[in-house]
């Protein structure tokens, strides 16, 4: 892989900056690879901390200075605006400069959300971008779920462009080709669901581009019947908070490390991708710990070396 620069903002989640610097160490103790990573925060901060793990001085790693931190009561379009010295209003000026390949933040997630749609801006030809979640599946496998939260009302047109990005991350970062494509709804047959199914079921059935396989219902989300599920992100914003719960029911009941439920842990995942954009903006979790921090960065150079924003471009141009 050639050399990637990505940006990490250190400040942002509940236990920044000192988680983001721990799962920097892991990346950089565990991982061959010669990706550098700018760690943009206040460096009064970040620096003893890089030091303490012994990472100070590693080639890969270069402290931007940010002298704010957007907190996440901030209204997001106010914050990014009045705070240009942040560490997210950082990284998305070295994201859009081209002086990083991808930036990721476990910090306020609206101003992620504005700053990717504003600031890194839709490809042409998406009408919304989407943001994603991985499905564990019984069979050992992994499906992706979209859309959980960003768009909570969708047109027909929006879910049939959500599978086919869909499509394309489960090829290109999961390793599945020709992946199946199912849409959530009460029901098998053709014809189920509210006006929203009803009429997205036709594009999806006749998109070229994508392998439909049919509506998927909820009881089915974790066996092998689909490799991307389409939904709007009300929808898949409830069906994602209920799969994290299944995490927490099992740790209450010492199953945590039962070798399907373990899956459901957002640490396993790192962040989540928005899909549509120019460029790759990885978001994660306000409680994101080490191995998350670390996943994001291993999340962010499968995107970067798959080249998968340019392949989304390609998709929607040809």
């Amino acid at each position: 892989m050639p050399n990637i620069n990505i940006g990490l903002d250190m400040m942002g989640g509940d236990y920044a900056p000192s988680e983001a610097v721990k799962g920097l160490a892991l990346y950089l103790n565990n991982n061959s690879n010669q990706s550098s990573v700018l760690c943009i925060g206040n460096e009064a901060e970040v620096t003893p901390l890089l030091e303490s793990y012994d990472i100070a001085t590693d080639k890969r790693v270069t402290i931007i200075h940010a002298e704010d931190v957007i907190g996440y009561n901030e209204p997001p379009t106010k914050a990014l605006k009045e705070k240009t010295q942040s560490s997210i209003s950082i990284g998305f000026k070295l994201l859009a400069s081209g002086q990083i390949d991808a930036f990721i933040s476990a910090g306020n997630t609206g101003a992620m959300m504005v700053g990717a749609m504003y600031s890194i801006k839709a490809v042409e030809g998406v009408l919304r971008p989407t943001i994603p979640t991985l499905v564990p599946k019984l069979n050992g496998g992994t499906g992706i779920l979209l859309d959980v939260g960003l768009n909570s009302d969708c047109k027909p047109e929006q879910l049939n462009q959500f599978a086919l990005m869909g499509s394309e991350y489960a090829k290109n970062i999961l390793d599945i080709p020709n992946a199946r494509v199912g849409l959530l709804n009460v029901g098998e047959e053709e014809g189920k669901g509210n006006i929203l199914c009803q009429a997205t079921y036709p594009l999806l059935k006749e998109n070229t581009q994508i392998n439909f396989c049919g509506n998927i219902e909820g009881r089915d989300l974790f066996k092998d019947n689909a490799d991307v599920v389409v939904c709007d992100g009300f929808t898949g914003n409830v069906v994602l908070k209920m799969a994290e719960s299944i995490y927490e029911i099992a740790a209450f009941r010492q199953m945590e490390n039962d070798e399907f439920f373990h899956r459901f842990h957002y640490e396993n995942y790192g962040g989540t991708p928005v899909l549509g954009i120019n460029k790759p903006v990885i978001i994660g979790h306000g409680i994101s710990n080490d191995k998350a921090f670390k996943n994001m960065i291993i999340q962010a150079e499968s995107m970067i070396g798959s080249d998968f924003c340019e392949k989304i471009k390609r998709v929607f141009t040809s």
